[in-house]
């Protein structure tokens, strides 16, 4: 009788432990048909309020007690899929998901629940996709990320046609705004009308307005993340078209198919084309037009090892009948290493090259001036996200930036006596430590 109920005891104690244990469900979350990585995917639990989201590389992890469960996976624009999985150790799925279905028989709006409910712990942010942005109309047919954010609670344009933004009453040059991690120190194009971001070479748009997270370091106004697209890595894809104002050309495939892919997009303007053949000779002697050239090549080494390059080159140019001229331009470069320690670390290490400069000419019967000035950043960022548990997600790494700054030279090619200037280079090395933990205090 002793020995039944210390076996009884044993069994009980057993089945405590077994259903107190934890398990973890990691992996990535991609497209079928661009087999691209998805952005905040929904990855949540059928039988249970628990959910992740996934990264800004697709990668999730959800904690959940030993069992049977029905995962669902969802994003913006795919169909959702369930998988059912027996959870009695920590499991690796790698999800595709198939784009959504565009024919819709009935569509039913209802509202459930009393107030207002909060999705989630980060307040201020607000996120965009390009298939979103598509469907709002845009000056003069181009589809500018810029123009769509001005159209968000708490963002306003800083003038009629300009993409320059405001965000809470700050100034615009009080906004960081990066192009896969890197700065983009002007991101206008025609003096300020379009922005120097290419929609078919864009993925993911993120804005936040306020409590901008510890990665982005100290900003006084607002962080505006801009995600490129990675290619298709299952078929080849071209397309392009001809605007009003602009033509543009994209050409997307795989390397080696379902291991890495390019994606290769160019936009310019054409008006300066036709400016020759008007009757003013003023006129034809004028020149305005700009270009901007995205590149992109990813390449997966094994299941935990991705590395990503990515490049943006635009350029704008004025010139008024032989007597002005200015121009400038942005150049940024991203070497991007990810790496999946285990089912709960993740690891994301960045090499980053920014550069903008502009020129400004002044030509007289005399004399022609150059004035000229340029930034250039080298940065450095590592960064772990750590999914302890089911309520605690930590983030932290450091970043190291060296800025070379070149405040102008002014130069003369001209017969007249002028002694050229130049302002002494500044040189300054940034560096930081940052840390995040996201808590939840009770599931959901």
């Amino acid at each position: 009788m002793k020995q039944a109920f210390c076996l009884f005891l044993l069994i009980i104690g057993t089945s405590v432990c077994y259903a107190q244990q934890k398990f973890t469900l990691s992996g990535t979350v991609r497209s079928v048909r661009t087999g691209e990585t998805v952005i905040n995917a929904s990855v949540r639990s059928v039988n249970s309020p628990d959910g992740v989201s996934s990264n800004e590389y697709g990668f999730y992890s959800i904690t959940l007690p030993a069992g049977d469960y029905e995962i669902e996976y969802s994003a913006v624009g795919y169909n959702a899929v369930v998988e059912k999985i027996s959870l009695t150790k920590n499991l690796t799925r790698n999800i595709s998901l198939p784009d959504e279905i565009k024919d819709l028989e009935n569509v039913v709006v209802s509202a459930g629940g009393k107030g207002r409910t909060i999705s989630g712990t980060q307040m201020g942010v607000e996120r965009l996709t390009m298939k979103e942005v598509n469907t709002i109309p845009m000056l003069l047919g181009e589809r500018d990320i810029l123009k769509a954010i001005q159209l968000l609670p708490g963002i306003k344009q800083a003038g009629d046609g300009n993409s320059g933004f405001y965000v809470r009453g700050g100034s615009a040059d009080q906004n960081l705004i990066l192009l896969d991690e890197a700065q983009v120190y002007n991101a206008s194009h025609l003096l300020g009308f379009f922005s120097t971001f290419n929609s078919d070479a864009v993925k993911d748009i993120t804005v936040y307005k306020g409590g901008m997270p510890a990665q982005y370091g100290g900003r006084l106004s607002s962080v505006l993340d801009v995600k490129m697209n990675e290619g298709n890595n299952q078929n080849y894809e071209l397309s392009g078209g001809v605007g009003l104002i602009s033509a543009k050309l994209n050409l997307e495939g795989p390397i080696q198919k379902n291991k890495s892919s390019f994606l290769l997009s160019g936009r310019r303007t054409y008006a300066d084309v036709f400016v020759p053949l008007a009757k003013d000779s003023s006129i034809r002697n004028n020149k305005l037009y700009f270009y901007d050239y995205n590149a992109k090549f990813n390449y997966k080494i094994g299941d935990k090892d991705n590395i990503y390059v990515s490049g943006y080159l635009g350029r704008d140019y004025l010139k008024l009948d032989q007597q002005f001229g200015i121009n400038w331009g942005n150049i940024t470069g991203t070497v991007r290493w990810n790496h999946i320690f285990n089912s709960k670390l993740f690891s994301n290490t960045s090499f980053i090259y920014s550069d903008f400069d502009y020129n400004i000419n002044i030509k007289n019967p005399s004399n022609d001036l150059d004035i000229y000035s340029k930034i250039r950043d080298l940065n450095l960022k590592q960064e772990f996200q750590w999914y302890a548990g089911s309520r605690h997600s930590l983030r932290f790494g450091f970043n190291s930036t060296y800025h070379k700054i070149r405040p102008g030279d002014v130069t003369s090619s001209g017969t007249t006596s002028f002694n050229n200037f130049y302002l002494q280079d500044r040189y300054s090395w940034e560096n930081s430590l940052f840390a995040t933990d996201t808590w939840k205090a009770a599931p959901g």
